[in-house]
């Protein structure tokens, strides 16, 4: 036998259906389900792509990367495991081309490996410079060499030609299309030469000074791995390890990494602001859900129907309403997700893996709490009021089982979006910040009503503005209301706008146009005037050009530096090496300061990079002793500055901050936009043979093609959360419709012409959203001012002018979605209003 609720709320739920009762919140819950689970399932096959691709990348499962030989024992615990193994090496290195060729020469990353190379992944070559690759598990046969097209182009030369490396003579016989494994070192962007490691010996290159890594990469069994890998990490922190490190994705490319992350948190972001809007849509929609079945339930208890079967039936109506408007906005999400990766193709080589089942639980939680949270508290006060205040038309305070439903919702709604946000500082100001907002809004709101009153004269003021300033005034309730969804709607919607604004421009600025697209190293100072006099030519301007030096850190405030003092390994690799240390008068621009000062020509001080300050621990003040050449050099930190190492322009970890180093040697550095002239780069190493040049052209265009992808998926999801502000516009201000049709028809009755009626609708709309966006714009520059600062990690361009556009923006809102919303208000017939508040 069905249960008496179950019968009762299979009815009402279809008779509400058909009377488009439950549209509003089953709209508000589809968008924020549908917003969630698309950024969900794309995150979740993302991440599954970046794991699983992420073995290609290294070349096997995991990578054991030293500057000498790897150690006996790493090699033994790999056979101990059963893991396969390769050994890769790796140096900078010239390659030049024969006399009888032009004889030019280029730098190259050279690269011996051995059969079985590479362990995960596939190496693509081609037999011609301009064929598409194809998959191979061969490598280059004793006496050979396979290149990169671009090194065919730099030293015009093509296959069949002979390379020269070291001592040896190699012949060019394919081009590398794809190479797995090739890493974001800055070795690594000169272009590749691949030997067999057999020729290594006979090329003389490894010498006891020779800058050299080596790559052991094992591959096998997942618990085999996992077990080495543990094994390997406790390795590596032996204080008699030295120079040895576990490679991980991270490690490799930070330019896109940084992008890739900033991308995800913003996705994250969006989908978070949509599920808030739509609990306030959905607390919006319920209020005159429940405000509509007053009578419906006045009858029921009258009929003698008890309270717990009016609240289970509410309960199970709203569960099955939950259930579809939650599976159709997994569908949706699930069929938008698809267009994110069809907008982000490219990012991984090869199909991203199907997706777990964690976002489509998270987006059916998130619908069904949205519905308990926040729909069902206003609701099941129509079951627990007795039937007199019912019949009079008061839902009557809320009660302790609407208080402890709405709280417990609150909490697993506020738990569910710091899940979703995928971290935890974003989470916590974006909730945090919204929920701050709220009680901000009711205040003021509060505030600005009473306010309100006492400033409109009414003898004077036109007769329209003293029925909108009386009928706001008359009900500060609703009024708050109203202020308050509109200013929560329009904060999403301002907050989006100002963050995919500077988030682009950030993004645009890092990589613009004109960013350096080569780097040169080396270059004498003899050489400097007549080097830039050579670019300003070719027509470069705007370049980057440093004095550049090495120099080893000995002391930190009089105590000798020991890389043993250090647990952390990337300390104790950068005490292993020399800096590269620069000089400037004046601060390079695309480094802000952090903290301290830069005072130009101060002697005895230096600004350091605050990423490296954290990892040797330095701070303001401290005094660092660096041996330059032979000569040692004390000097303060007086600045610590912020280096956004993507950026592709020059940087350095410490600057002197004077314009000469006295008796300091040094070469001089340049980062610039090569023209598109064919040869240059041959001409000017022709010009200055001593020169190192680096060529970031292919890695520059891979970054700037990643970003337009990544800009068109936040801006495509950027519309799922201006549909849920919609939603939320619509739902405050239709909030109070039938209020606002019986008064009005009250005062059609005496005699109040319908003209003078849209003017009073029309001026209270405007003041509700002038007040709602002004409020919303300056909390959006308070929110939007911490997420760009902890989570976001770029400058903030907060203007003067938001707070007056975002009032402007609120009103003529409001006044639309009043004129959508309230448009038959006015067209009712008075009778029929005033019977239906009769009835």
């Amino acid at each position: 036998m069905k249960s008496p609720f179950i019968a009762l709320g299979w009815r009402t739920l279809w008779r509400d259906v058909r009377s488009g009762e439950l549209r509003l919140l089953m709209v508000a819950v589809t968008l924020a389900v549908a917003a969630l689970s698309a950024v969900g399932f794309f995150a979740d096959r993302l991440q599954g792509g970046l794991q699983r691709d992420a073995r290609q990348l290294l070349g096997g499962d995991a990578v054991v990367s030293s500057d000498n030989p790897t150690p006996p024992a790493f090699l033994a615990q790999a056979q101990a495991q059963g893991l396969q193994t390769v050994t890769t090496l790796t140096l900078a290195t010239m390659g030049r081309a024969e006399d009888a060729q032009g004889g030019a020469s280029k730098l190259v990353a050279l690269k011996a490996v051995v059969p079985g190379y590479p362990l995960r992944g596939n190496l693509q070559v081609s037999d011609s410079a301009d064929a598409p690759g194809t998959a191979t598990r061969e490598i280059p046969a004793p006496g050979e060499v396979w290149v990169d097209p671009s090194l065919l182009e730099a030293l015009e030369l093509k296959l069949g030609d002979s390379l020269l490396l070291g001592d040896s003579r190699l012949r060019i016989r394919k081009t590398i299309a794809v190479e797995p494994d090739r890493g974001g070192g800055f070795m690594n962007f000169s272009p590749r030469a691949m030997v067999n490691q057999s020729d290594m010996a006979a090329t003389g290159l490894i010498q006891p000074a020779s800058r050299v890594t080596y790559r052991f990469a094992v591959a096998g069994a997942d618990p085999a791995v996992r077990r080495y890998v543990q094994w390997a990490d406790a390795e590596v922190k032996k204080p008699d390890t030295r120079g040895v490190r576990i490679e991980s994705l991270e490690s490799g490319r930070p330019e896109m990494r940084q992008t890739l992350d900033r991308a995800n948190k913003f996705l994250n972001l969006v989908a978070l602001l949509s599920a808030l809007l739509s609990a306030v849509a959905v607390a919006l929609a319920a209020r005159g859900f429940a405000a509509n079945h007053l009578d419906d339930c006045a009858m029921l208890r009258v009929l003698g129907q008890s309270q717990r079967t009016i609240a289970l039936s509410y309960a199970f109506e709203f569960a099955l309403v939950g259930i579809f408007a939650s599976a159709l906005g997994l569908a949706i999400g699930f069929g938008v997700h698809y267009l994110f990766v069809l907008l982000l193709a490219g990012l991984v080589d090869s199909s991203l893996p199907a997706a777990t089942w964690w976002p489509a639980a998270l987006g059916m939680g998130m619908g069904m709490t949205l519905l308990f949270a926040f729909g069902l508290p206003p609701v099941l006060q129509l079951a627990s009021v007795p039937p007199l205040r019912v019949i009079r038309r008061d839902v009557g305070g809320l009660k302790p089982t609407s208080i402890g439903v709405l709280g417990l919702g609150v909490l697993g709604f506020a738990a569910l979006l710091l899940a979703a946000s995928s971290d935890i500082t974003l989470g916590l100001i974006a909730v945090g910040g919204f929920a701050g907002a709220v009680l901000v809004f009711a205040g003021l709101g509060w505030v600005a009503v009473k306010l309100l009153r006492r400033s409109v004269n009414e003898a004077t003021a036109p007769r329209w503005l003293v029925l909108a300033t009386r009928q706001m005034s008359a009900r500060p309730a609703y009024a708050v209301v109203q202020v308050s969804a509109l200013a929560v709607g329009l904060l999403a919607l301002i907050l989006l706008v100002l963050l995919r604004t500077d988030l682009i421009h950030s993004w645009r600025q890092a990589t613009p146009p004109d960013a350096p697209n080569r780097f040169v190293i080396n270059v004498m100072p003899d050489q400097a005037a007549d080097f830039q006099k050579n670019l300003a030519d070719a027509g470069v301007k705007n370049y980057d050009w440093y004095p550049m030096f090495r120099g080893r850190l000995v002391a930190i405030n009089g105590q000798p530096t020991v890389p043993e003092n250090y647990t952390d390994d990337r300390a104790k690799r950068l005490l292993d090496r020399e800096f590269n240390l620069s000089n400037s008068a004046e601060r390079p621009g695309h480094n802000p300061l952090v903290a301290g000062t830069w005072t130009a020509e101060e002697k005895g001080a230096i600004s350091v990079e605050e990423g490296i300050a954290k990892t040797l621990n330095l701070h303001m003040g401290d005094t660092l002793r660096f041996d330059i050449g032979g000569q040692q050099s004390e000097a303060k930190i007086t600045s610590l500055r912020k280096v956004d190492w993507g950026s592709m322009r020059a940087n350095f970890f410490v600057i002197y901050p004077v314009s000469q180093m006295g008796d300091v040697p040094v070469t001089y550095l340049g980062a610039f936009k090569a023209p598109a002239t064919k040869g240059f780069d041959n001409q000017l190493v022709r010009q200055f043979p001593n020169i190192t040049a680096v060529d970031l052209g292919i890695t520059l265009g891979q970054i700037q093609r990643v970003l337009d992808q990544v800009i068109r998926a936040v801006e495509f999801l950027f519309g799922f959360t201006l549909a849920a502000g919609l939603v939320v516009l619509f739902a405050a201000i239709t909030a109070t419709r039938e209020e606002r049709a019986r008064e009005f028809a009250i005062m059609r009755a005496l005699g109040a012409p319908g003209s003078l009626l849209r003017q009073v609708q029309r001026a209270e709309l405007a003041g509700v959203g002038l007040l709602a966006g002004f409020l919303a714009s300056i909390v959006a520059m308070a929110v939007g001012w911490a997420l760009t600062r902890y989570v976001f990690e770029f400058a903030w361009n907060g203007s003067l002018w938001v707070p007056l556009l975002g009032a402007l923006a609120g009103a003529v809102l409001a006044l639309a979605a009043g004129w959508w919303g309230l448009r038959d208000v006015l067209r009712r017939p008075v009778v029929d209003t005033l019977r239906r508040a009769a009835a």
